[in-house]
Formats: structure tokens, C-alpha cells, sequence
């Protein structure tokens, strides 16, 4: 028979072994109080039970371990409610492609948040008539606005002192953008693009706003520049891949198109299988529908690289929804409190940005661009023979196929 214990557990003693199981989790706390009661002796249970607090059912469940060499296997993981996630896999990717074409960055550059017009209730009802989800099992429209807000989606209400500027087209623009996107984006051999410019940069000890840990001081005023750069943008949406282009010359039709194709020259090994590029853009006065050199590089490009090109323009005013936006958003955030004093510093800040885990690749372009370049009547309308627009909608929507090169 085992000796009765002698040991007495005074106060710093209760209070060690006390705090020492708390930090343990699961076997390794119970076998630590199986430990404890061991070196204790006869009646360590219970002088365990009155004055530590422990129970005695989780030390024998120690002592079997300890006894076995094997620890029990906690069921945590199966307590409780499981997360709408876990029964309904696919609903984050669906909720995604519901809000996505309803989103736009902040106008202002001034934060990572997304905008989107859809309620949470919109957004189940949207599940239920477009997925197939049946009411019983779609969570609450509260669990719903939770999971949009993890996701980056933010409802926002805009006040503004002026009226939205809005053409009588602006909701067919939208549902037809909407539609090509979504066919893009099922098709495995349609690729979707999308492509915009920023502001110039100006490069100098000028101030960007933002703050910053060092000390920095700019000029009082913006004098003028003797350079500036215009970050240009090609986003791939569905792999999150960005690449940026920072042009030192004027951004003209032919500059775009040049970027264009020196894009696809880089890649087109990756998408060997791609017979179809969709293109998201807004009117900009270089790259809209009706510039007569943009439409004919536009044409030289579909036949040189033999994709069918379709050119999905967003309504006027509302270019914040194109997804290449959301770059831009992160770019400015990423180098805001910084002075971008010279072209390195600016390639460099560009190169350091990190958008969705991965970093875009960055080229500077030093061609100089000659503008006003324009057809004539006559080779405009031979250049109208080739592309195909959309009836009632044929400034927004342009599809180019490819002649046999």
C-alpha cells in the first residue's frame, strides 16, 4: 500500500500548480494533474478537489493517458454550430459573383473598401433565384450582411450636393456588362481584362497627403514638374494579377495599344488556349469606341494576335466600377505620406505594392507618342466593316473577330 501524502501544498504552492494548469490545454493539462495527484500520494484526488479546484473525472481521464502513453483526442471541433461555409461550400464564390459587377472602389482613393449598391436581402434573394439555393437552407439576411463585411464589401450611402450624373442608357450599360462578364468568366477559353490609366504623377518633393513615421517635408506649393508619369493598368480579375505600366510620354491610342500588345507578347504562352479577350473599360477620350486610331490599332491587334476582341465599356460616370479601380486604390494608399522625387522611387513603391498576396510587374515606358493621330472618313468606314456593335448600345459594346492573318 501506498503511503498517505505528506506532503502539504501551501499557498505559493496552490497558487503554481493553479496557474500552471491554466496555461495547458487539453491532455497536456490533464496530464499534468494526473502527475501532480501521483506525487501526492493516497487521497491526492480529493486534496487536489478541495483545495485546487480540480476535477476528478479529467484526472483519471490524465491518468489513463499517462498509463497508456496515448492522449485522448478532444472533440472540440465537433461541438457547437457548424459555419454556414462548412454545409454550404460555394456560397462565398457566389456571393462574390452576385456583388462583384455591383461594386466600385472609393472615389476617393482613401481606403480599401469596396462599394457595392446590393443589400444583404438583395443578395439572398439574387442566391435563391439565381443558384438555386432553396430559403430553408440560405442563412438569415444578417449572417449574410456579416459575411459581405468580412469579405470587403462595404453598403455605403453617397450624399452629395449635386445630382449623379446618369444617361438615359446607364442601367442597359450595366446589364449588358454585367452579362458579357459573366459569360467571359464561365467561358475556359474567354480571357477578361481590365484596363484604365491614373491620374499623372507628378514626380518632385510634392505632398501626397497620407502619413508617415519619418519625418518628411515637402514644398510648400506644387510648382511645376519638368516629368510626370501616367500609371497605366491591366488587370487580370480572376487571377488577381496586375500589371503596371508607368508612361513618361503622352497617353495617346497608340500608346494603349502598344502596352496592349507588349501585355499579351509577355503572356500569350500562358493562355495558349484563349481564343477570345474581353476587354473592361470607360470612354476615355484616347481608347472610346469611336477614335478612329484607337479602333483601327484595336483591329490590327485582333489579327495580328487571332483573338476576338470585345471591347465592354462602362457608362459615363461610373468608371469607379471597373475592377482596375481597386488598384489603384491600394497603389495610392501604398505610397501616400511618401515623396515620389524621383522615377525609381515611384517603380519601386509600384513594385512593393502587394494586391491580393501577389506583387504586379512594373515596366517603364519611355516611347514618346505623337498625338492627334486620326483615319479619314474613307478608312474609318473600312475599319466599320470589321467590327460588329451591339444594336441601341453600339458606342459601349464593340466585337472584333480576328481575320486569317
Amino acid at each position: 500500500m501506498s503511503p498517505k501524502s505528506i506532503i502539504q501544498l501551501t499557498e505559493n504552492l496552490k497558487s503554481l500548480y493553479i496557474k500552471t494548469a491554466k496555461k495547458l490545454k487539453g491532455s497536456d493539462r490533464r496530464q499534468f494533474m494526473a502527475e501532480v495527484v501521483k506525487g501526492l500520494g493516497i487521497g491526492g484526488q480529493t486534496l487536489v478537489e478541495r483545495e485546487l479546484g480540480w476535477n476528478r473525472r479529467t484526472i483519471r481521464k490524465g491518468m489513463q493517458e499517462l498509463e497508456s502513453g496515448k492522449p485522448f483526442i478532444d472533440g472540440f471541433e465537433r461541438s457547437g454550430r457548424k459555419r454556414v461555409e462548412t454545409k454550404l461550400p460555394n456560397l462565398l464564390e457566389d456571393i462574390k459573383s452576385l456583388v462583384d459587377p455591383q461594386t466600385q472602389t472609393d472615389p476617393s482613393f482613401k481606403s480599401t473598401r469596396l462599394y457595392t449598391r446590393m443589400t444583404a436581402s438583395v443578395v439572398r434573394r439574387q442566391l435563391i433565384e439565381q443558384f438555386g439555393y432553396s430559403d430553408k437552407e440560405l442563412p438569415s439576411s444578417e449572417t449574410i450582411r456579416r459575411r459581405l463585411n468580412d469579405l470587403g464589401y462595404t453598403l455605403k450611402r453617397v450624399l452629395k450636393t449635386k445630382p449623379i450624373k446618369k444617361i438615359p442608357e446607364t442601367e442597359a450599360i450595366f446589364e449588358q456588362v454585367e452579362q458579357i462578364n459573366t459569360e467571359a468568366d464561365n467561358d475556359p477559353h474567354t480571357l477578361r481584362i481590365s484596363i484604365d490609366a491614373k491620374v499623372a504623377v507628378k514626380i518632385g518633393e510634392f505632398d501626397r497627403g497620407g502619413k508617415t513615421r519619418i519625418p518628411t517635408t515637402s514644398l510648400d506649393h506644387d510648382f511645376p514638374t519638368e516629368m510626370t508619369l501616367i500609371p497605366y493598368g491591366i488587370f487580370i480579375p480572376e487571377y488577381n494579377e496586375l500589371f503596371l505600366f508607368f508612361v513618361s510620354s503622352k497617353l495617346t491610342a497608340d500608346c494603349i495599344v502598344d502596352l496592349l500588345e507588349s501585355w499579351w507578347q509577355n503572356v500569350k504562352h500562358r493562355f495558349a488556349h484563349i481564343q477570345k479577350l474581353v476587354i473592361n473599360q470607360d470612354n476615355g477620350p484616347e481608347n472610346h469606341s469611336r477614335r478612329t486610331q484607337f479602333m483601327k490599332r484595336v483591329v490590327d491587334f485582333s489579327t495580328s494576335s487571332q483573338l476576338t476582341l470585345q471591347l465592354a465599356y462602362y457608362p459615363p460616370y461610373h468608371s469607379k466600377y471597373n475592377p482596375i479601380e481597386r488598384c489603384f486604390g491600394w497603389l495610392e494608399q501604398h505610397w501616400n505620406g511618401s515623396l515620389l522625387d524621383t522615377v525609381e522611387t515611384v517603380l519601386n513603391f509600384a513594385q512593393t505594392l502587394t494586391f491580393k498576396g501577389k506583387n504586379p510587374v512594373v515596366t517603364l515606358v519611355e516611347k514618346v507618342y505623337s498625338t492627334g493621330v486620326k483615319l479619314t472618313t474613307s478608312a474609318m468606314e473600312e475599319i466599320e466593316t470589321q467590327i460588329n456593335r451591339l444594336p441601341n448600345l453600339k458606342k459601349w459594346f464593340v466585337e472584333i473577330f480576328a481575320k486569317p492573318a
